[in-house]
């Protein structure tokens, strides 16, 4: 008997439905020589200051730095209250190391993803308790049932995966180490009032000062005004065309006198086409997804999408098993993958209008090893989707059309280039008209790319043309434009290296070799933590430094972390380590010696304020009548809750409730007034799995079984 550990419920299932288990227990699956279990991604974390010393209880700016001589973990704490451990955690621990135990199960197989985060997932759980059972690693780019099979029988001892393990310990001790010591000092030495503190990290300070640079360049933008000379000419059949007048390579002028001059010298003149070029060019498919691009294409495409959302809605997709694995910084797909690949195209494709202009093809731009780390590209599996929410589809389909892309013919088009010289003048420049006509619209059919065809008369050398109007414009310089989720992702994934670059194919080299700020799986989760304590701000789908944000950094000392090269030779190291080219010790008494002179530094910095929190008085504003016992219930930062919880009532509706979360809602003061006056409440605006709008009547009533309270749906008729 084997002893299968996925990192979520939803893929123990898909691992279960693979093997044919039927069977669900309590916490697993059995049968066919097989135990599926599963965690809820970290089951165990590690532990708070306090854990370590009672003195550290208290944050005081004596008792820092703080490093502990032994790192210890603990069963993840109740997001309600810190100091308890989350009940779900516990139980599903227990019956992990309960099955371990059984005499029938011969080996384990860690099934958590194959990655840092998911390796060190599994081993905190598996060598929580000590075992002498073998342990085995399953690695997967996919849930589909071929895959699992296919995997289950190409299984790796666990040993083998140790650097993995070193790379996400050492990652998860380092920020637990800046974290916790940076962000307690920073708070007592730069913070007034009692609040939310001062967040520090080695991720969260690049991406805000990437943000903060540009805000300052849009800031001290001072705008220039330029000018051009645009002219029309006719040729003898009378078809007109207008040129741009040119300098060499430059057609933006800061003298309109100039300008105005050679104006004069067009009066009564004509010209002579001086060239013509006409070259044909192919546009390639953009490459294949990886999470950062598929994030960039989402944000820009769409609105109301963050980079956030989109790995959330990509990982439900993967684990329903329509997706390969999302959180991968590759472009391109693993040289084996060519017959799948061939078989998945083949089955996505059938239903196509299209169907018979897609070719398979085995090309570099799509299988190439040297453009894979860990995990490739992100595709379709063989398995299409019946059912997906909106969100969902949408992001189904752009993975799905970026795919089938790359077997489309390559899109061509003709470009037209003529220069036109002023007769019986000594001007020193020309007259440059460009045009473009698409000859073959190829994989841009996929997504109905519009191209737009600009056409020019035909003409020969030494023809004569009539110039037979020309004007000056007069322009502006514009500031850089503001940042968006799609240009810092585009920066974080490449450390700022091609700062100025849109193609897919730059710096893939850099992409690869782990030197960026963060990894696929957290910068989404740093943006997201930027806006929420408060040092970004998102207008439409700009990004902006709060005034918070801009002070500290400003103010704070600790400059490397503000620094792209210095956050990139961190995250360098950690993928070393992962290779097994660099030393976890290393690593973390860089570390720790980088932290303790950190706080030396800010203990002895002379500077103000950067935060003052101002207390607000709460009103503890009267909601209703507990429906338990009768005292009244009162709004509370988490929930709606009765004012006699001291003594024991546990009446409560949450503001981040899981049931209405589902549905895209979140309890309003209305909705619980009227549901504690009428016991029913009409709520409009939910959405459905597929993303569909629809109103209910709401009831919140208690479990006959227990004392906690679920919600009750109804429909009007």
């Amino acid at each position: 008997m084997k002893l299968i550990i996925a990192e979520k419920p939803s893929v123990s299932k898909n691992i279960a439905d693979a093997l044919k288990i039927k069977n669900r227990q309590d916490g697993y699956f059995e049968g066919n020589g097989y135990i599926v279990t599963w965690a809820f991604g970290h089951l165990l974390q590690l532990y708070d200051a306090k854990d370590y010393d009672e003195k550290m209880s208290s944050w005081k700016m004596d008792n820092f730095p703080f490093v502990p001589s032994k790192f210890q973990y603990k069963v993840k704490s109740d997001p309600r209250n810190r100091d308890k451990p989350d009940r779900g955690a516990q139980k599903q621990l227990k019956i992990i190391h309960q099955l371990m135990k059984r005499k029938d199960v011969q080996a384990i197989v860690s099934a958590c993803d194959y990655d840092r985060e998911g390796q060190l997932i599994g081993d905190s759980i598996i060598y929580k308790l000590k075992t002498d059972k073998q342990v085995y690693r399953l690695l997967l780019n996919e849930w589909t049932p071929a895959e699992v099979i296919k995997g289950l029988e190409n299984i790796k001892l666990n040993t083998e995966l140790r650097p993995l393990l070193d790379a996400g310990v050492s990652r998860q001790w380092a920020d637990w180490v800046i974290g916790i010591n940076l962000t307690s000092v920073a708070t007592l030495k730069y913070q007034k009032g009692k609040g939310k503190a001062l967040n520090i990290g080695r991720v969260l300070l690049p991406t805000l000062k990437v943000i903060y640079d540009r805000d300052q360049e849009i800031e001290k933008f001072v705008p220039e005004n330029y000018y051009k000379l645009q002219a029309t000419f006719q040729t003898k059949e009378n078809h007109a065309y207008e040129g741009i007048y040119y300098e060499g390579k430059e057609e933006k002028f800061k003298s309109k006198e100039k300008l105005e001059a050679i104006q004069d010298l067009l009066k009564d003149k004509n010209g002579m086409i001086l060239e013509k070029k006409v070259q044909k060019k192919k546009e390639f498919a953009p490459f294949l997804f990886n999470l950062s691009n598929l994030q960039g294409h989402m944000t820009s495409k769409y609105s109301g999408w963050t980079a956030d959302k989109v790995l959330k809605v990509a990982q439900s997709l993967y684990e329903k098993k329509f997706i390969t694995y999302p959180r991968t910084a590759s472009i391109a797909l693993e040289e084996s993958l060519v017959g799948k690949t061939a078989k998945v195209l083949e089955t996505i494709s059938e239903d196509l209008p299209y169907k018979d202009e897609i070719k398979f093809v085995r090309t570099k731009r799509i299988f190439d090893n040297a453009k894979v780390e860990s995990h490739s590209a992100i595709i379709p599996t063989y398995m299409k989707p019946k059912k997906l929410t909106a969100d969902e589809g949408q992001v189904y389909q752009a993975i799905k059309n970026r795919f089938i892309m790359q077997f489309m013919p390559v899109a061509e088009h003709e470009e037209t280039t003529i220069k036109t010289k002023i007769m019986d003048t000594d001007l020193k420049g020309i007259f440059l008209s460009k045009g473009k006509v698409q000859l073959v619209e190829g994989w841009k059919k996929v997504e109905k790319v519009q191209s737009k065809d600009t056409l020019l008369p035909f003409v020969k050398i030494n023809d004569g043309v009539e110039l037979i109007k020309h004007e000056l414009t007069s322009h502006v310089t514009k500031p850089p434009k503001q940042h968006t989720e799609k240009t810092l992702l585009r920066i974080m994934e490449t450390c700022g290296r091609n700062f100025n670059k849109d193609k897919d194919e730059e710096d893939v080299e850099a992409i690869l070799s782990g030197f960026s700020i963060g990894t696929p799986a957290t910068r989404a989760e740093t943006i997201k933590k930027l806006k929420d304590i408060g040092y970004i701000t998102a207008q439409n789908k700009n990004l902006i430094c709060t005034e918070l944000g801009r002070k500290l950094v400003e103010t704070f000392p600790i400059r490397d972390l503000f620094n792209l090269e210095f956050t990139g030779r961190l995250e360098k190291s950690l993928y070393d380590i992962e290779k097994g080219n660099y030393s976890k010790n290393e690593f973390l008494q860089l570390i720790y010696s980088f932290t303790t002179n950190s706080v030396k530094k800010i203990k002895e910095h002379q500077a103000g304020t950067i935060h003052e929190v101002t207390a607000k008085r709460r009103t503890n504003e009267v909601m209703g009548k507990c429906p338990v016992c009768g005292n009244v219930i009162i709004e509370g930062q988490k929930g709606f809750g009765c004012s006699n919880w001291k003594s024991g009532c546990k009446f409560v509706i949450w503001k981040n409730d899981k049931f209405l979360a589902t549905m895209k809602k979140k309890p309003t003061k209305t909705m619980v007034k009227t549901l504690l006056k009428n016991g029913v409440a009409p709520v409009k605006g939910l959405t459905s799995k597929k993303g569909n709008k629809f109103d209910a009547l709401l009831r919140y009533e208690k479990n006959p079984e227990n004392e906690y309270y679920s919600w009750k749906m109804e429909f009007t008729k």
